[in-house]
């Protein structure tokens, strides 16, 4: 296998892709026939409810849950555009231009049952709906195209500040009159006739989406539909740094030979037809690497381990030294080697599984300032490598280190697992103890209630059983006291915490 390489599993219903770099699985991209990611798709929708407190509106996109649209994502009308400052406004490639300022009434702006053109940029995640805007952004594989707005910007990661000049000369003179354009990493050092390529593509891809706008009859409706993962992930992911793709379905291969060959010719010849007996990606150890990254408990060299808790409003990951008790005699020496072993996995796992949001680090306390400084400046070199925009607090005495991750993606934990439908995702269950009292506590509230000489409880096996033997002194003492024979029904179709009481 190539030093890196790009997997892509095709198989009935679902298409997963796999980015491994310097032989470790970096990446991993799942995509569902009936749960295609709407990011990138623009819509016609339609106003349904206009929130002036919140300075939002809900638009009706035809998805399942009404899309979340804030009033600086509206597009401005001319001559109402939020003014920046003085240096902004010498420059056409500066600034924030056609954006609304957050001070206009959304009121003036929007109305419900009004159609407006939108784009989703952030999938629905959880019990949330979409987040939409109406600054489009298509995508191509060298530049970004945003027929909305007047901007010309070149990707952060092009960092030779000669090559950034060029690259933006390059584009004042290719890009059309109207529309900005932002350059993306993979351009660095492309030609101008590639550039203007890319850029043509995308114009008429624009000009295709306004065809089928007009021709909606009725809101809302899908106007333009970003491409499969496959093809997204050979736009997107198929760098100079990736040797080879590897594709396990014909047709898909064909199709992915023919989009290369039209935009990428160069690198045609870089995809290959995986025909092996075994699955594709456990010929590739791939499974067995998502189920060790996705556990709750992760383990790290040392012996030390990490622990994932996912809740709605923040990640919580905990640093654990676990075994691992250092080499040596020094303690503090021993705490600072797990937790930069912890910078390292803790900044792959983020990426690996898109966890987004509020995320707390919970570092093992380190009683020297030096050793704090050290572990959260490598944090922050491993965080560089993440395509994702990331911010992080220093760590606090208590070793702490509160830090955000964009999120435009459900995490990949949510979308591989649901919650458990017998402890309603909370992990927890009552004990055999507590549910065996709580039995008794129902049978004083219905003594009355219940007719006849004896008291038939049903419940689970497991709660029957406890009855019977550690709780067979208690069990005794209700029936002398409610003066009733109690008999036990072991239901095994019963919830540990169900139980009913019957008069018999």
């Amino acid at each position: 296998m190539s030093k890196n390489t790009l997997l892509i599993n095709v198989d009935i219903g679902e298409t997963r892709v796999g980015l491994i770099a310097d032989g470790v699985l970096r990446e991993l991209y799942v995509e569902r026939r009936h749960h295609r990611s709407p990011v990138g798709n623009i819509y016609l929708g339609r106003v349904t409810r206009v929130l002036p407190g919140m300075q939002a509106a809900f638009i009706d996109v035809g998805l399942d849950r009404a899309a979340f649209l804030h009033v600086e994502d509206l597009q401005a009308a001319p001559g109402t555009e939020e003014e920046g400052n003085g240096a902004e406004k010498k420059g056409a490639s500066k600034g924030r231009r056609n954006r609304v300022s957050r001070k206009t009434p959304i009121r003036d702006l929007l109305n419900e049952g009004q159609q407006i053109l939108v784009q989703v940029s952030k999938g629905p995640i959880g019990t949330k709906g979409a987040r939409v805007t109406s600054h489009v952004a298509l995508p191509g594989r060298y530049v970004v195209f945003m027929p909305t707005v007047d901007h010309v910007g070149v990707s952060k990661r092009i960092g030779n500040d000669r090559e950034r000049r060029r690259l933006k000369e390059v584009i004042d003179s290719v890009k059309p009159p109207h529309g900005g354009v932002v350059v993306r990493t993979l351009a660095q050092g492309l030609t101008k006739k590639k550039l203007k390529a890319d850029i043509g593509y995308l114009v008429q891809l624009w000009e295709q989406t306004q065809t089928a706008r007009d021709a909606v009859k009725k809101a809302p409706a899908l106007v333009h539909e970003e491409p499969d993962l496959v093809i997204q992930s050979a736009r997107d992911l198929f760098t100079e740094d990736v040797n080879e793709i590897v594709i396990d379905d014909r047709e898909e291969y064909q199709r992915l030979k023919d989009f290369l060959t039209l935009f990428l010719p160069e690198r045609a010849n870089d995809v290959r037809l995986y025909e092996g007996y075994e699955p594709l990606f456990d010929e590739y150890g791939i499974e067995e690497e998502i189920t060790r990254a996705l556990s709750r408990k992760v383990q790290l060299p040392s012996g030390g381990h990490l622990v994932f808790d996912q809740a709605e409003a923040l990640t919580a990951i905990d640093v654990n030294t676990g075994r691992f008790t250092g080499k040596g005699h020094d303690v503090e020496q021993t705490i600072l080697q797990t937790n930069l072993e912890a910078v390292r996995e803790i900044a792959y796992q983020l990426l690996f599984r898109n966890i987004g949001g509020l995320i707390v680090l919970d570092f093992i306390d380190m009683e020297r300032h030096a050793h704090r400084e050290k572990v959260f400046k490598a944090l922050l070199t491993a965080l560089k490598d993440d395509k994702s925009r990331t911010t992080a607090i220093r760590i606090s005495e208590l070793g702490l280190v509160e830090m955000t991750r964009k999120r435009t993606r459900q995490s990949l934990g949510r979308t591989l697992y649901e919650p458990c439908f017998f402890c309603d995702g909370t992990g927890l269950l009552q004990s055999k103890e507590t549910v065996c009292h709580e039995i008794f506590r129902q049978m004083r509230r219905e003594r009355d209630a219940l007719p006849g000489y004896k008291i038939v409880i049903s419940a689970h096996p497991a709660v029957c059983d406890m009855l019977e033997r550690e709780e067979k002194a208690s069990v005794d003492e209700a029936a002398q006291r409610f003066q009733r024979r109690i008999e036990l029904k072991p239901r095994n179709d019963y919830h540990l915490e169900q139980f009913d009481l019957t008069g018999a």
